[in-house]
């Protein structure tokens, strides 16, 4: 069958790639709860204001600047191939790659927590359930990145509206002012501190996760800047209302941590709201994973055009022009992972995000320097050394919620070893691969830049 230019596939519209944005990055505040446990009254806002600032707007602005360079398919492997070598391309792809598979296992298991809500005694059959959420993700992304972008404006109003009533039916019923605690992270312990780092971390990350389809989008360079504007800030306001709401309550925080959002709803306004909430948190399992299977299937598909992976990963449906043996592939893979504990799963998601996005990074600071002159619709108005400091604020937070967690001797230690052995297989797989094959150690396949936002 002949397959379609790709001038007459369907592109995403800016409102649908910022409801994909949403959900990839967030999906609502569902994983947030056990933050106040951590954090408590007087530290969930102060860190909840800080560390995106520190953590997420210069990861924000990098991944402007080099989209905005580079709006292709493949989004932070190719920037990384580009300024560094396939080398450091394999480990940005693999990393990334292993990462959104333990992220993917967190989501079918978040449905079906709350799917608990209404069917008591589901848990006995997670596998079965999980196992529908992912292979009907598998099916929609298979028929294209639109309905993807269709499904998840649907999805992301189920998120959101939950927790605009609830906030709204909060403030009027609310007896008196609404008084915020001084922030404060006094009487934190150092180990409690890098959990609560973690929950803010992995409840903002993923923003270069939906630059990999780029090409696939209408008029890249301006929907991007857009969407992502639209979508840090829903994300913002909904976290900052849910954490509001839960500390003027009164609800007991381990209970919040337990049940989750729904026992809040049902505290506040009765069974009704909680019913709407464990609704959006269903619907937010299923939006986040159909979201972040999208980005991360783009991935294998550009690494095996590069002879990095099978090139079986890199054949197109021939009707939908979606990597569907990716898909398939990545189905695969996190149908064996749905097992792991929600804590662990966190750790480990941010260690080795955290070690692509430190990639990024130097790439930014190697282009800017090899290419100072080529045009970006979006530059970061700092020079080398503005950019360097700029990128220690988010390297500090990874570092002080690592070494928080290598400070507990008990349950957090295991998953950040277990996500440290995981990096160093990229470079005994790489020395497998030019092994097999001596001649990719020194390709630099090309990689346009500067596509036109047509």
């Amino acid at each position: 069958m002949k397959e379609r230019s790709s001038s007459t596939v369907k592109k995403l519209r800016p409102l649908q790639l910022a409801a994909i944005i949403f959900l990839t990055i967030s999906g609502g505040p569902y994983g947030l709860e056990s933050l106040l446990t951590y954090a408590g009254t007087h530290g969930v806002l102060l860190l909840l204001f800080i560390t995106p600032l520190l953590w997420d707007i210069p990861t924000i602005f990098t991944v402007l600047e080099l989209n905005c360079m580079m709006p292709v398919t493949g989004g932070y492997y190719q920037w990384v191939k580009r300024a560094m070598g396939m080398r450091f391309a394999w480990y940005e792809g693999w990393w990334t790659w292993l990462y959104t598979f333990v992220d993917l296992a967190i989501y079918p298991v978040l449905f079906v927590e709350y799917l608990g809500f209404f069917v008591p005694g589901i848990e006995a059959y997670k596998i079965p359930v999980c196992l529908v959420i992912i292979w009907g993700s598998a099916w929609l992304n298979i028929r294209g990145i639109v309905p993807v972008g269709k499904a998840s404006i649907v999805l992301g109003a189920l998120v959101l509206t939950p927790f605009v009533i609830l906030f709204a039916y909060f403030l009027t019923h609310h007896a008196g002012a609404i008084e915020l605690p001084s922030p404060s992270l006094q009487g934190i312990k150092f180990p409690t501190l890098g959990m609560a780092l973690y929950t803010v971390m992995w409840n903002f990350l993923g923003w270069d996760n939906v630059t990999t389809y780029a090409e696939e989008v209408a008029h890249p360079i301006r929907s991007y800047l857009k969407s992502v504007a639209i979508a840090f800030v829903l994300i913002f306001v909904v976290y900052f209302m849910a954490v509001v709401v839960a500390m003027q309550s009164g609800i007991d925080y381990d209970v919040l941590s337990n049940e989750g959002f729904p026992a809040l709803g049902t505290l506040v306004g009765g069974q009704w709201l909680g019913t709407l909430i464990a609704l959006g948190g269903m619907a937010s399992g299923v939006g986040l994973y159909s979201a972040v299977l999208l980005s991360v299937s783009r991935v294998p598909k550009v690494m095996s055009d590069d002879e990095l992976l099978p090139a079986k990963l890199h054949e197109l449906h021939p009707k939908y022009q979606s990597p569907y043996v990716s898909i398939i592939g990545c189905s695969m893979v996190v149908s064996l992972m749905v097992m792991w504990t929600f804590a662990d799963l966190i750790i480990i998601d941010v260690i080795l995000y955290g070690a692509a996005l430190f990639l990024e990074f130097v790439t930014l600071i190697i282009l800017r320097k090899r290419a100072p002159d080529e045009h970006r619709p979006f530059k970061i108005p700092l020079g080398i050394t503005g950019l360097c400091i700029m990128f220690a604020l988010p390297i500090g937070v990874y570092s002080i919620a690592i070494v928080g967690a290598f400070s507990e001797s008990g349950s957090t230690l295991t998953p950040v070893l277990f996500a440290l052995a995981i990096l160093l297989t990229g470079e005994l797989i790489w020395r497998f691969i030019i092994w097999r094959n001596p001649q990719i150690k020194f390709a630099r396949v090309p990689v346009s830049s500067n596509m036109e936002d047509d």
